[in-house]
């Protein structure tokens, strides 16, 4: 009897099994309530994951990864990824309307009182907003008064952290206008969870991200003097935690990312420095602390700031999103005087309410606080912690007992004035994956909004959840075992498919690649020699250990070839001299070179590259950082360990070959692994092809440029001294010699912008074209060590003038005779 076939798989059964099975578990208030649009949304999750929702939320991690989310905790070297749950909030377009009212009224609100905190002082001399308040935080910034931001709005781009309570009531948890962080994170969110749930989107009408990005950045160009202006994205650089976020936004948006050390203020003018010089910038979107900004202007130990910027920006040249001083309204001791302020202010009470807030610099509320102490939080005032907090963070005034509390009230006796207290809330619960199970787990919500090119606000149709392990909002901090989750704003209406791709033909084409601050070209030059240079490593360990590709794979290397190879890797400074040339102490050796901490083992010159690609994240694809940011092999023996991270190099090395387009960028990587490659031939050379030289040094040039088979075709009669030399030094058509490198530096440097226009040769030209010209006109026989010394001495001046002309030196801005500034 036949087989019934299996039943197919049912993505509504599982669907309905997971939702039944989540109510029955559930909390009051959780929003996974009687909308459809749950159902869709686990529906599309079941046709994905089976019955495995551990495969789903590996599957959006994958695709987190594979987009190059990532996140630092304070402190850690390296990059977390990012926690992103399959499960995301649904929130229903009538109730999002009304989240954005709130939202516009609120950024409404904190723009008129930063104007007028820094403006006529009204609300200060009238008594509605206490002047301790004003002056004691340390984000008011007396040298911003009185000065008026280009376009004469101090917010730009703002974010808020809500709460939905039990009931469904929203309320506002934080503000965040000093450099509002998680839009970028926001963005691959959705692209995480779209690449997972494909079809959610058509089939929910989910709003999408790309038109509010596109009118942020139309209203930051609008505030520019120039038609075509150009806007950089500040950073702090790539050891801040939301670095990766800020590079994926610098690249989504169009802006240069740039820190303060590419930029320089000139006379009220600000400008990035570039490999062609200086180049006017007309507009920051900065992620710098607004004290860091300017040493001049403010913390004068700033060392990420640009002297003279607030000049700039005084004078109306340079926009800054958002203004220094409007960080002043961050202070959460505000959130005790905004609902007052919005009816006196907008005559009409808070769309969406404040967490309930007292500042304690003020007698009755002080009072208040203490007498209810055990029912409210307290927390910081202006952020710094004050000394009566234990461990410096929000504690519940419940916690507080014995010597930590009479602590506390003798510290509020004395600074009242640094604390808050704030009532405890308790936060609404969504579906999260724990252990393929759906769980029931508080999360707060951040939203965004932006302004237009008519100055007009628009919010961010989502946002993104922080989800959390315990009903406690203070909790809510990445790093601390918690997911961020995808917010789909979704309705009845079909959306337009707009994204930030132009949709008409009338643009200029354009193939100019832009502007190449001289600090990446500096990170790109020595990403190429990095990996050349560990790539060359790897062939001398590979070739010291036999694994010489020579054709009958004969017997081991003889002691004295491979005490030159031996000298060559000390020489490099990967490792210590081995105490003998024994079997056992090359692999040790071996081991070292690959491993150890030495400041050139292969270990530390791919952790080198590794930093500078993660400080490059705006100008790499997302497969060179994949790459570049794998762990480092760990095979057992040393041969596989080596190939394996030679096949790494070697598709990396594909990559800038064929994937990269020829920009400024491109040219100095290529010019970095060509500077590297040839002074490691050329040294390779003077160790083992120089007159007196043996068969076995010969053959083992030949591995280590990669010529053997080369060399094969082209002689047949075995290997001899001069025949070698020429093809690994002198042959300017073999890729991996010496001529070649110097014909491909020459070339590269004249495709580079030059200063001057009087057609005069630059330093690093002239260098690299005699040098191409001694290679060109020597011949083998007479190449004898003197002649490689001389040779590898030009390369190195060579590279020193490359990096004279375009790297960044000390504070002081690239000038020329004749430089035109644009």
């Amino acid at each position: 009897m036949a087989s019934e076939p299996a039943p197919l798989f049912d993505a509504a059964t599982h669907a309905a099994r997971w939702i039944a099975d989540y109510r029955a578990r559930g909390t009051a208030g959780d929003v996974l309530g009687d909308d459809p649009a749950w159902t869709a949304m686990f529906e599309e999750l079941a046709s994905v994951a089976g019955d495995d929702l551990t495969h789903a939320r590996e599957r959006v991690q994958r695709h987190a990864a594979d987009i190059g989310t990532g996140f630092r905790i304070i402190g850690e070297a390296d990059e977390r990824p990012w926690p992103v749950s399959p499960v995301p909030l649904l929130i229903e377009a009538a109730e999002w309307a009304e989240i954005a009212r709130g939202v516009v009224q609120r950024a409404e609100l904190m723009e008129t009182v930063i104007a007028d905190l820094y403006g006529e002082g009204k609300l200060v001399e009238t008594g509605l907003i206490p002047a301790a308040l004003v002056t004691g935080s340390p984000y008011f910034l007396r040298p911003m008064v009185g000065l008026d931001p280009p376009g004469g709005k101090h917010l730009h781009f703002i974010a808020l952290d809500l709460g939905r309570g039990p009931t469904g009531e929203w309320r506002v948890l934080a503000d965040h206008l000093r450099a509002p962080a998680g839009a970028g994170y926001a963005l691959e969110n959705r692209l995480a969870v779209s690449r997972t749930l494909g079809g959610l989107q058509a089939r929910l009408n989910i709003q999408r991200h790309a038109p509010f990005f596109a009118a942020f950045r139309a209203g930051i160009a609008e505030l520019c003097l120039r038609v075509d202006p150009r806007i950089g994205l500040m950073t702090p650089g790539r050891f801040n935690p939301s670095y990766p976020e800020q590079a994926h936004l610098a690249r989504y948006l169009g802006f240069l990312l740039v820190e303060g050390a590419d930029l320089a203020a000139l006379e009220d003018v600000l400008y990035v420095r570039t490999i062609a010089g200086l180049k006017r910038v007309d507009a920051l979107w900065r992620r710098v602390d607004p004290r860091l900004l300017d040493p001049l202007a403010f913390d004068s130990h700033s060392q990420i700031g640009v002297a003279g910027l607030i000049d700039a920006y005084a004078a109306g040249n340079v926009v800054l999103s958002n203004s220094p001083g409007a960080a002043v309204l961050e202070a959460r001791a505000f959130a005790a005087f905004l609902p007052q302020l919005a009816v006196r202010l907008c005559g009409e009470s808070l769309l969406i309410p404040n967490i309930a807030t007292w500042w304690c610099g003020q007698q009755r509320e002080r009072d208040r606080v203490v007498e209810d102490l055990d029912n409210l939080l307290i927390a910081p005032a202006f952020g710094a912690p004050p000394l009566g907090l234990p461990g410096g963070r929000d504690i519940a005034g419940a916690d507080l007992t014995g010597a930590a509390r009479a602590a506390f009230l003798a510290d509020l006796e004395r600074r009242p004035q640094d604390y808050i207290a704030q009532e405890i809330v308790r936060l609404s619960t969504m579906p999260v994956v724990v252990d393929d199970t759906l769980v029931p787990r508080p999360f707060t919500l951040r939203v965004f909004a932006a302004r237009d090119a008519a100055g007009a606000w628009t919010v961010l149709p989502g946002g993104f959840a922080r989800i959390g392990d315990t009903p406690d909002p203070r909790a809510m901090v990445m790093g601390e075992g918690v997911f961020s989750a995808d917010v789909c704003v979704h309705g009845a209406d079909p959306i337009e498919p707009l994204s930030l791709l132009a949709t008409t033909d009338s643009l200029q084409i354009r193939r100019n690649p832009g502007t190449l601050p001289s600090r990446v070209a500096d990170n790109f030059f020595w990403l190429g020699r990095y990996l050349e240079r560990g790539e060359a490593l790897l062939a001398a360990i590979r070739v010291m250990l036999g694994n010489s590709i020579d054709a009958d794979g004969g017997a081991a290397l003889a002691p004295p070839t491979v005490g030159k190879l031996v000298g060559l890797i000390v020489g490099s400074g990967a490792a210590d001299h081995p105490p003998s040339l024994r079997r056992a102490d090359l692999t040790a050796f071996a081991r070292a070179a690959m491993e150890d901490e030495a400041t050139q083992s292969v270990a530390t010159i791919n952790r080198h590259a590794r930093d500078i690609a993660d400080g490059s994240r705006d100008r790499l694809s997302a497969d060179m950082v994949r790459l570049l940011d794998a762990p480092f092999p760990t095979h057992r023996g040393m041969l596989d360990r080596t190939g394996s991270l030679q096949r790494r190099y070697a598709a990396i090395a594909g990559l800038s070959a064929e994937h990269m387009v020829r920009t400024d960028a491109w040219r100095f990587h290529d010019l970095g692994r060509r500077v590297e490659r040839a002074l490691a031939i050329v040294r390779a050379t003077r160790l083992f092809g120089m007159p007196g030289a043996t068969i076995d040094d010969l053959s083992t040039l030949l591995d280590l440029a990669d010529s053997q088979i080369s060399y094969r075709q082209r002689y047949l009669t075995g290997i001899a001294r001069v025949p070698v030399v020429d093809l690994v030094a002198l042959d300017p058509n073999n890729p991996r010699g010496v001529a070649y490198q110097t014909e491909r530096i020459a070339e590269r440097l004249r495709e580079l912008p030059v200063l001057g226009d009087d057609g005069m040769a630059e330093p690093q030209q002239a260098g690299a074209a005699a040098l191409a010209a001694i290679l060109a006109t020597a011949t083998a026989a007479s190449v004898a060590p003197d002649t490689l010394g001389d040779i590898e001495r030009r390369i190195g001046q060579v590279a020193e003038a490359i990096g004279h002309r375009y790297f960044l030196h000390g504070a002081e801005p690239l000038r020329a005779h004749g430089l035109t500034l644009a």
